[in-house]
């Protein structure tokens, strides 16, 4: 990890770092020249997969999965109950028993928030309804490595919000099965139907629907950049949940905080991705020493060691700054998707964050606790979004429905004022619909 000191230089680092590029891997190009037959961008390979979805459904959607999962075309896309219900007998109980506890946690979180989030009005003639989406299409990407957390943290928020149907396309193993865990956690999350769909043709059914695949009001999830990009490309035909980058862990500290503990924040923030950003903001000087040490020291120790080592050494920075206050300017600067507070007086600094994903108040509130079971959902704005964006929660999956139910009275007292206004801008036929509301013989 590189180390600068003062606020200046470290404003200067940020600025100078530059920005996540994905270049595609020699083995991703040759499976797509295996694919499509010739050299394409991820953009073309995204266009094409959408339109031949969008034309022939289901036909595509398992072709697709044959060619670049290796399903078998034959094999239903519709996962059957008896296949949900049989994935518990192949998952330990005792992580069965985790992932219910954590969606309990996560579902409690949620309906707090949904008091504050679904507050409908009326006043003066005026108001707005709050209803929930009718149905969400969950992508869960993965089949050798995957995220049943990722699935309770996108799914529970909108069944606590009320959606009326939950789907989820997931990738299947060459022989037509889906990871076990992670039909236990759709199960236990309430998705109602899972189907065998993975990457674009996935993001493309649940956009256009298909035979089998309804259609989505709004696609949430993570993939890789080809599903970043469909979800692009069809923002606007149907809401998705955000586009998200690599992850970004922001650690602000000063002399009394434990070295270790914040080493280990900084590791299981690099351990995700080789471009995740993970930076320390420091008030002392013994203390950013103390941390590097205790990162080299350990670092071996990952099973993800040269992942995170990766992300250390290419986009890991430690800032030593002269008080609190520079330490939160910075912070507010980077508006990172995971801001962790080592500081005994943690609640004390919460009101100075301005621009942060989530706060983690403390050296006892792992960010780590945060991805798996604290209670908010751990999708995240990354990529300095924050700025304006904020976390996947029930709000994601409500809509504001406007109404206007005036009075004669009402009519006649606004109607002179709107009618100017219409005239100034040329509309006559407005005006003349409101003045037929108050000047009625």
């Amino acid at each position: 990890m590189r180390v600068v000191r003062g606020l200046r230089a470290a404003l200067e680092w940020l600025r100078a770092c530059p920005p996540v590029e994905e270049d595609l891997p020699p083995a991703v190009r040759r499976r797509i020249v295996e694919t499509f037959g010739q050299e394409l961008t991820v953009e073309q390979v995204v266009e094409r997969v959408l339109d031949e979805v969008r034309r022939e459904g289901d036909a595509a959607v398992a072709r697709y999965n044959a060619l670049l999962d290796g399903v078998p075309e034959e094999v239903p896309l519709l996962v059957a109950p008896q296949e949900v219900e049989a994935a518990y007998a192949q998952v330990e109980p005792q992580l069965v028993e985790a992932l219910r506890q954590v969606s309990e946690r996560v579902e409690a979180y949620h309906r707090r928030q949904l008091e504050h989030a679904q507050r409908p009005f009326q006043a003066d003639g005026c108001g707005q309804l709050v209803r929930p989406l009718q149905r969400v299409g969950i992508y869960a990407p993965g089949t050798a490595v995957v995220y049943p957390s990722t699935v309770l943290m996108i799914a529970v928020p909108a069944r606590v919000a009320g959606v009326e149907e939950l789907v989820m396309c997931t990738p299947a193993r060459p022989d037509g099965s889906v990871a076990p865990v992670k039909l236990v956690a759709a199960h236990i999350a309430g998705v109602q139907r899972i189907y065998r769909a993975g990457g674009v043709q996935a993001i493309a059914a649940l956009a256009y629907g298909t035979e089998s695949i309804p259609r989505a009001d709004k696609i949430c999830g993570p993939g890789n950049v080809f599903v970043a990009t469909a979800k692009k490309r069809l923002f606007g035909q149907v809401g998705i949940d955000g586009l998200f980058g690599p992850s970004e862990t922001v650690i602000v500290a000063d002399a009394t905080a434990d070295p270790s503990l914040v080493a280990a924040d900084l590791m299981a923030g690099a351990e995700h991705d080789e471009l995740a950003t993970c930076i320390l903001i420091a008030t002392d000087e013994a203390l950013a020493s103390a941390v590097l040490q205790e990162v080299e020291a350990r670092l071996d120790s990952l099973a993800r060691r040269e992942v995170a080592r990766a992300s250390l050494t290419g986009r890991g920075m430690i800032a030593v700054v002269d008080s609190l206050e520079e330490a939160l300017e910075l912070a507010n600067e980077l508006a990172p998707e995971h801001l962790c507070l080592h500081l005994p007086d943690a609640s004390a600094w919460l009101g100075r964050v301005r621009n942060a994903g989530c706060v983690f108040l403390g050296p006892m509130s792992a960010e780590s606790l945060g991805d798996y079971a604290a209670g908010p959902s751990h999708v995240l704005p990354t990529g300095g979004s924050a700025r304006f964006s904020s976390p996947l929660g029930v709000w994601d999956f409500l809509k504001v429905t406007a109404y206007v139910g005036l009075s004669a009275e009402e009519a006649a007292r606004l109607g002179p004022a709107a009618a100017r206004v219409a005239r100034a801008e040329g509309l006559t036929g407005h005006a003349l619909a409101i003045e037929a509301r108050y000047r009625r013989p």
